[in-house]
């Protein structure tokens, strides 16, 4: 978890997380020079499985993550923001398709001032098997691939860090671009989390400006040329689930 200027919030994340970890889970959460009390909220809760780390230097959602990930011991690794809530189940559930796949991608509903809404134009299993067209896809804003509804496995870790510099925004996208570049992805029809819609969000809930849509563009599709180089470069990677202790 990333968290900045997250204290409205980030209790209820937490807590709909640790519900779901088992004993020798962890919550590594990364805090990135939030001026409000966010770090003193976390510390409130009193649980081991908690791994908290305060930056002293803000450093923008996309390192943080980057710094998480970095962090992390597991042996699958789930991103979450700070303000959201995880939908029951959501863990085990993604955990069974990480059996067989090094990404997997959920859906979502909308938590906000107008109650629970459903997602729109969710992911679907059948887009396992469309792996260039979820490319396209990506690179026109057609997937709805949010970090908060991703998981992934150790094994990705070498090819995922470092995120690439160009890589200012939408890590998300990225690690959406690995998994169908590595054609090991999976897409569940189940909703996994709540997102949260309020004025602080990091994702923007308007339409951008042409320039910037077409700057995003440019930067994913040369993320997608690293993609490919990284993926080439590195040996086959068998997928093994870890024995169950």
């Amino acid at each position: 978890m990333a968290t900045y200027r997250g204290a409205p919030f980030v209790r209820e994340q937490i807590l709909s997380i640790l519900e779901q970890l088992h004993d020798d889970d962890e919550l590594v959460i990364v805090d990135d020079a939030s001026p409000d009390d966010t770090v003193q909220v976390i510390e409130q809760i009193d649980d081991p499985r908690i791994r908290l780390h305060a930056e002293a230097v803000n450093r923008g959602y996309v390192r943080t993550f980057e710094n998480a990930i970095r962090r992390a011991r597991g042996s699958y690794i789930f991103l979450s923001d700070q303000d959201d809530v995880w939908t029951p189940g959501r863990l085990d559930l993604m955990i069974r398709h990480l059996g067989t796949s090094l990404v997997v991608a959920g859906n979502y509903s909308v938590l906000g001032e107008h109650g629970r809404m459903p997602a729109r134009r969710p992911l679907r299993p059948g887009y396992d098997r469309q792996i260039g067209w979820n490319t396209l896809a990506i690179l026109v804003g057609y997937r709805p691939y949010f970090g908060c509804a991703m998981g992934f496995r150790r094994e990705l870790v070498p090819d995922l860090v470092p995120f690439p510099e160009i890589f200012i925004e939408s890590h998300d996208l990225w690690l959406a671009i690995l998994g169908n570049a590595t054609r090991s992805i999976s897409h569940l029809d189940e909703v996994v989390v709540e997102r949260r819609l309020h004025d602080y969000n990091v994702t923007p809930l308007k339409w951008r400006p042409l320039g910037t849509i077409l700057t995003a563009r440019r930067m994913l599709a040369r993320g997608m040329l690293i993609a490919r180089r990284r993926v080439r470069l590195r040996p086959p990677r068998a997928i093994a689930s870890p024995p169950v202790s």
